[in-house]
């Protein structure tokens, strides 16, 4: 697994690690492995059958170059060491001419990957519910930290949320399924909610009751800014995000449902579940 120690990196290396032998590969994990080297790439992937690519390099002033370096190095040495399926988890956004570079990034390096002779498995997922989430920590921090919120208009932005373990499940189910091979899939949770909705029911859940108002303008670099002085994200992480909320990251296709039957967990449940991981105290 490339990317093995973050948010979704490790939730999933124990859920594979009951399948089987598990590879974790970061800069500085378990296995550690530049990436965008192709030598360290070829070193890592040496008798892997199944690639996790979860690599980002959000934060990054050259994100968007290093995401590319890295999936053409991963493309190449996959196809060298005899890889029998790439599963990349990426972002939901529709392919329009003002997509964020942070999701335009997303979406050219599923291309880069799928152009390889190694099958990829594409997930798109928008904002993933569970503790260290950067997404679901910046509204909880909002939360937290602000009675009343001067916010910009992409809080009425629609997206749809998915449960960590949820996300966990897809990925683990599309390994080596015959079906899910050369696929892409949209993976969201049960709900179609706003952002201004997420942080009305985290507030509901934390025993809070924040005023919401909201400006017609507010640039995405103020935007990161606003967020980088009330939340842990840096500005460099919530720039490129704050810039992707102004696009609806909405579950178009639902054949993932169908090939990976599951009972989805409701945001409410997995917002009470990721604030209970971080501090069992902290919900009602």
């Amino acid at each position: 697994m490339l990317g093995a120690t973050g948010f979704v990196g490790r939730a999933l290396v124990p859920a594979l690690e009951e399948l089987g032998e598990v590879v974790a590969v970061s800069r500085g994990g378990p296995v550690e492995a530049d990436v965008t080297n192709d030598a360290d790439v070829r070193r890592v992937l040496d008798g892997v059958d199944v690639v996790y690519y979860l690599v980002h390099s959000l934060g990054a002033g050259d994100f968007t170059s290093l995401d590319r370096q890295a999936a053409e190095a991963v493309s190449r040495q996959a196809a060298r060491a005899g890889v029998q399926q790439i599963v990349f988890l990426g972002g939901l956004g529709d392919d329009a001419a003002e997509l964020s570079p942070h999701l335009r990034s997303r979406a050219e390096t599923a291309r880069v990957l799928a152009a390889g002779d190694v099958p990829l498995t594409s997930l798109r997922a928008a904002v993933v519910v569970g503790r260290g989430s950067a997404g679901f920590e910046t509204i909880v921090s909002l939360v937290d930290r602000l009675p009343v919120m001067v916010a910009p208009k992409w809080v009425s932005t629609a997206t749809q949320p998915i449960a960590l373990p949820d996300v966990v499940g897809y990925l683990v189910g599309v390994a080596r399924h015959g079906e899910a091979r050369g696929e892409t899939f949209d993976v969201g949770g049960p709900e179609i909610l706003t952002y201004r909705d997420m942080i009305e029911r985290v507030a509901r859940l934390r025993g809070r009751r924040p005023r919401i108002v909201e400006v017609p303008v507010l640039s995405p670099r103020l935007s990161s800014y606003w967020l980088h002085l009330v939340t842990p994200v840096r500005a460099s992480v919530s720039r490129p995000l704050v810039e992707g909320l102004r696009n609806p990251t909405v579950a178009r296709d639902k054949r993932i449902r169908e090939l990976l039957p599951r009972q989805l967990i409701p945001f409410d449940e997995a917002a009470r579940e990721a604030l209970r991981r971080a501090n069992p105290k902290s919900v009602p």
